[in-house]
């Protein structure tokens, strides 16, 4: 079960309760265990865990300096895509003013038509059933917005969000 933990750790999901992500899943079995829940879900998302697991198997020893390729290879897939409601997101950065919904700091820049430049994230996941409404989502800043996905303290400042936005509701 922790290996499942890590593979949805990896994915940007949040781990099962109680089961800390193993340590030394090989790249193998990663992707392995991620297909496998794209199949159960019946959804077909990008398969990131493989690549996530061989890139931090290599950084744990000073890897050597790779070549890389002049040209690199292309792939072409299907993938399940959520149609989000504009006015959703409209609103939720409107709301926002600029200021990331997370850590309270200005949008870390401004985009050439002049607006703030905030990321809406649906704090219960549109492909974990979750709801594209202001309810569910927030603005923030790409650094949160990672962190939301693949950082240790996510469930944390995931909690802390819906202590401070009072229009979230916990789905």
């Amino acid at each position: 079960m922790q290996h499942i933990s890590y593979v949805y750790s990896l994915m940007g999901r949040i781990w099962i309760k109680g089961l800390r992500p193993a340590k030394n899943v090989g790249a193998r079995v990663s992707g392995e265990i991620e297909a496998l829940i794209n199949k159960i879900e019946g959804q077909l998302f990008p398969l990131v865990a493989e690549f996530q697991s061989t890139v931090d198997t290599l950084k744990k020893k000073k890897p050597k300096k790779p070549t890389g390729t002049q040209t690199p290879k292309t792939t072409s897939s299907m993938n399940t895509q959520f149609r989000r409601d504009p006015e959703v997101v409209a609103w939720v950065l409107y709301e926002a003013n600029g200021v990331c919904e997370c850590c309270n700091n200005d949008a870390p820049f401004t985009k050439e038509d002049e607006a703030p430049f905030l990321e809406v994230h649906h704090l219960r996941r549109l492909a974990d059933n979750g709801s594209d409404t202001v309810t569910n989502a927030v603005a923030i800043c790409p650094n949160c917005h990672r962190e939301l996905h693949y950082g240790k303290e996510k469930n944390i400042i995931l909690q802390s969000i819906y202590n401070k936005v009072g229009r979230l509701i916990v789905e």
